[in-house]
């Protein structure tokens, strides 16, 4: 009887217990939090009506605007569009490169783009960039980062209030922070989903991926967990994206999904990347004499795991195979591509490593953050373009290959496929793989094509890739933006 009781008082303690955080989870959800959210949002309000910026500040969360890769071409672009049509707005960039002053990040945009911005940009430089990286996060990634994101925006508002919020980066996170708390319009440009349908079917699939480690992919039980995580992100995901204003998506492929996953359609529009066609569609066409009978296959893009470089290694040690020795003497792979840190050094060093493990080192050259003037001549020296990341969400350099007149490969998947080439004559514009076997067959017909097959390639894809222009950038990028501007114009 007294083991009966004593069981009972157990119980009934622990329903207490239960009842009690019930009542405090309650309050909280209900009471308290609204309370802070009022609280901050007040406070920040009195902030904004005391800072020293007059007229419309246009606050732009970019945390790597000096990594010189595609996403900052679009960043700077849209900074220029912005000045060119609304000259008397602040624009203040949030940034996490402490290293570099304002006139340093304005000389790499004018050596690495070709492009000159008016003076007035303000920088908020950001201390908690490290919340971001994926290295910080060795388990639950995703939802590690896009946490961190909102304590680095956390800090980007606390430092400067804007009547108009842009994420150009893809932190969707950050969105309701800058709505709901910091009283702002929100816009953003996004590159690439944080989590994508296609990633979900990888892990009920359970394919080995970037995203899906082997351990993983091999437990049934693993993957299962990992399935139902990433359905609760996506789920957070979207609830997160649908707060912005305006959504803007680089490409039809980032467009189906995020369209999928925020379920905003009305308020997505496309507007391709701004690429720099205008200049390289001007440059001769160079003849294989011209070009000293050498065979240059040129690969432009960032050192990062995505951009699978082991892919491209691997389809030249199958072309070695498949080509004459003399050819070969005359073949190289150029890899051109910035680093942002140590972690992309070391991944060079990797890449760098494995051409020699496949004996490939005389054959291929590495390019490390070169000026934009060396990027076009070996754009002009080249006979091939490569580009071998599954899913790539557009393709700047796959378009600005092609500008040059190099002839493309690229993956068969994500933008490349959607947007960017056809494979189908008479309008052929470039050539579709996946397989390393597959990338060295089509390296080899092109090398054994007839100097007017090429150029009829080369020539189709320059008149196809006039729509990925600067210009048009810049008008879908103010017609999507406008709505925001108008209030405050007026």
């Amino acid at each position: 009887m007294l083991n009966f009781c004593c069981i009972m008082s157990t119980l009934l303690m622990s329903a207490k217990m239960l009842c009690l955080f019930a009542v405090c989870k309650f309050l909280f959800i209900l009471v308290f939090f609204p309370l802070a959210v009022i609280y901050w949002k007040m406070l920040f309000a009195k902030k904004k009506a005391e800072r020293t910026q007059q007229g419309t500040v246009i606050g732009i969360f970019h945390p790597y605007c000096n990594a010189g890769g595609g996403g900052e071409r679009v960043l700077w672009a849209a900074v220029k569009a912005i000045q060119k049509k609304y000259p008397d707005v602040h624009i203040a960039i949030y940034t996490g490169d402490l290293d570099v002053d304002p006139e340093q990040i304005l000389k790499k945009v004018d050596k690495s783009f070709n492009m000159k911005l008016e003076p007035g940009i303000e920088f908020v430089y950001l201390h908690k960039r490290k919340w971001v990286e994926a290295e910080t996060y060795p388990y639950f990634t995703l939802l590690g980062q896009s946490l961190g994101s909102m304590w680095l925006g956390w800090e980007a508002l606390s430092a400067l209030q804007p009547d108009i919020y842009i994420d150009t980066m893809g932190y969707a996170f950050t969105y309701p922070l800058f709505k709901y708390i910091g009283g702002c319009s929100i816009g953003c440009y996004t590159h690439y989903p944080t989590i994508s349908t296609d990633m979900l079917k990888h892990v009920y699939r359970r394919i080995i991926s970037h995203n899906n480690r082997r351990a993983i992919a091999r437990n049934p039980f693993l993957s299962l967990g990992k399935m139902i995580y990433y359905k609760i992100f996506a789920f957070l995901y979207g609830c997160a994206g649908r707060v912005a204003d305006s959504v803007m998506v680089n490409s039809s492929w980032t467009e189906g999904h995020i369209n999928s996953i925020w379920k905003c359609p009305l308020r997505t529009h496309r507007v391709y990347p701004p690429c720099d066609v205008e200049h390289l569609t001007k440059l001769p066409l160079l003849s294989d004499d011209e070009k000293d009978g050498s065979i240059r296959i040129v690969s432009i893009g960032q050192f990062r795991p995505e951009k699978d470089h082991p892919l491209m290694l691997n389809a030249m040690y199958e072309l070695r195979s498949i080509i004459d020795e003399k050819t070969w003497e005359k073949t190289r792979l150029v890899l051109i591509g910035s680093c942002r840190n140590s972690v992309d050094e070391t991944h060079v060093k990797d890449m760098q490593d494995v051409a020699k493990h496949l004996s490939l080192d005389k054959n291929v050259e590495f390019k490390l953050n070169i000026p934009y003037s060396e990027l076009v001549s070996e754009l002009q020296k080249g006979m091939i373009g490569l580009h071998a990341m599954w899913n790539e969400h557009f393709g700047i350099s796959v378009v600005e290959c092609m500008a040059a007149g190099l002839i493309m490969i690229a993956h068969a998947s994500g933008g490349p496929r959607a947007d960017i080439i056809e494979t189908q004559s008479p309008s052929q514009t470039g050539f579709l793989a996946a397989e390393p076997e597959e990338y060295a067959r089509i390296i080899a017909d092109i090398i054994d094509m007839e100097p007017e097959e090429r150029d009829s390639i080369r020539l189709a894809a320059r008149a196809s890739v006039t729509r990925f222009s600067g210009e048009n950038f810049e008008m879908d990028f103010l017609r999507a933006m406008e709505p925001f501007f108008r209030p405050h114009q007026e």
